[in-house]
Formats: C-alpha cells, structure tokens, sequence
C-alpha cells in the first residue's frame, strides 16, 4: 500500500528512533526503486527526487551516477562499472564505495547489510575471489529478485542473497570475516541492534567496514522530525562520536570515521530532504548545516 504525503506527516510527530513503521517506509521506497530499474530506468538516490535527478536521462554505464546526484553521484570506477551488470549500477542507492576501502582479501566471507541490487555483493565476490564468499541481506522483495537477477547475469557462483532484516541477520555466530553495508544503517530504527548483530555474526579478528551518512555536529529537529528525510539518509544519521560510541558498546576496538564526502545543504534540499522540513528552517539553520551532513567510512575489528 502506497503512504500518502498526509500520512508521511503523521509519522513524523513520532520518534524517529523507536517507530516500527520506518522500516515499512523504507521497504516501500526501495521496492518501488528495484521496480523502477527491472523496468528500464534509473533508481531514484536515497530519497523522493524523481529518478531524473539521480543519474540523469540516460542509462550509459559511464554517465549514470555521476556528479549530477551529490549522495550517490560517482562512487564507482569506469573499471568497477565495467565488471558488474549495468541494472545492479542502476540500483545503487550508496553513499560510498565500502568494498574498495574494505581492502577485501582472496577467501573471505563477507557480509552486505541492505545489499540492494546487488552491486556492493558483486563486485566484493570478484575481491575474494572463487575460495570467497559474499551473503547479501536484504528485507526487500523487489530488490532480492533484481540482485538475483544480476547475479546470474554475473555468473557469480559464490554469492548468495538472504531475505532477513540487519536488526536480525540470519547467520550464526562467528560466521563472516567482513560486513560492509553503503547507506543503510542510517536507515534502521534500532541501530544498536543493527550493531550488536554485526559484532555477533563476525569472526574473530572481523572487520566492520561501512559506508553510512554520518552528522558532524547538531542537525534542527525540523530534519530529524521528516519521514522523508529519513529514508533520505539525513534524518536517521548518527553524529560521528554517538557512531562510535555504539561501536564500543557493542565490543568493537580500533574505531575510526573516515569523511568521504561533505555537503552542502543546497545539494541535500532536492534529493534528501523535503520541502515541508526545509520551510521550517531558519537561513541561519540552513546555512549551519553545510558541512556537517557527510558521506563517511567507519572501520571497526572485532577483538
């Protein structure tokens, strides 16, 4: 069932934090994305814009994702582009590149929370090579059938893609050498969970390697109050030392935050915020908040 502009606003006078029907919101939005790109045309990048505004008219694997969308706008190579089917390119909804900054090796398993259309999963299963192996999750149905769809496009035989939520990964204990995920944490409703799962399913020695949206400082409750913005990628995002504080709860060590990408507010008002949020801002609100929203990389190990 499609959720109305109207109903959107009645979500949003609850916390963002605790209410379940995030997760239906985000299941629709990224359904409705996989569809888009099974038809022909480009996913719509992290938020409401039209997908024109992601990656343009065309569907030409070297221009689509580029500069012209600020959240998901080139992140792959020509090279990376090249080595994967041009829908799971089309699906991607990241922030960033989490399997070229993983440094993946020849035999790991690895793990990709909110995996999409596979594209994040298919280039890490060509890193680890044919002794590897790389599960994607994915709680949406839509977005399962393209990933499947691509992979057998790919011809990858070490891959495999899990229907499951990332608050509860259906993998057992110490069963992963590496979890990346690009974009979709920010999304959850319970990212402590999300974490202590992490830390579960890894080994010994693991690596937590995730691209995600990040906040350097205060965002107006204006933002962090819009349904939109939350699966926008803005809303959800943890301030930097609230991510790494959950990181230590959970057990990680050797924590880090890595900026990728700074941006400004201007770029976020078309493809992550919406306008109802944006009219409830100061100038000044909006002109603190260049900078502070950003496209980041966090490590973390498992002792």
């Amino acid at each position: 069932m499609e959720i109305t502009q109207k109903e959107l606003r009645k979500m949003a006078t609850n916390d963002l934090t605790t209410r379940e029907d995030v997760q239906d919101l985000v299941r629709q939005r990224y359904g409705e994305a996989a569809l888009r790109v099974l038809s022909g045309n480009a996913a719509t990048c992290c938020g409401s814009a039209p997908a024109e505004t992601c990656c343009g008219s065309t569907t030409d694997k070297g221009s689509c994702c580029s500069d012209s969308d600020t959240i998901s706008g080139n992140l792959y190579s020509d090279t990376e582009a090249s080595e994967i089917p041009e829908a799971a390119l089309l699906a991607s909804l990241g922030c960033g590149n989490p399997t070229a900054l993983a440094q993946l090796k020849e035999g790991e398993t690895v793990l990709d929370l909110g995996s999409g259309g596979g594209i994040d999963v298919l280039l890490s299963a060509r890193r680890v090579g044919p002794t590897g192996f790389v599960y994607g999750l994915d709680m949406t149905d839509e977005m399962l059938a393209l990933a499947e769809r691509n992979r057998a496009e790919a011809g990858a035989e070490n891959v495999r893609f899990l229907k499951g939520h990332i608050e509860e990964i259906p993998l057992p204990d110490d069963s992963v050498d590496v979890i990346v995920s690009n974009c979709v944490i920010n999304l959850s409703a319970n990212k402590d969970q999300v974490i202590r799962e992490a830390f579960r399913v890894l080994r010994p020695g693991g690596r937590f390697a995730v691209s995600d949206v990040v906040v350097d400082g205060h965002i107006p409750d204006a933002v962090r109050r819009d349904m939109e913005a939350y699966v926008g990628c803005v809303a959800g995002a943890l301030e930097k030392e609230e991510y790494l504080d959950k990181l230590a709860a959970a057990g990680f060590v050797d924590r880090g935050i890595e900026p990728t990408r700074r941006y400004r507010f201007s770029d976020l008002e078309v493809s992550a915020i919406a306008a109802s949020a944006i009219e409830e801002l100061t100038p000044e609100e909006r002109e603190a908040l260049d900078g502070r929203i950003m496209g980041a990389f966090i490590r973390a190990t498992k002792p």
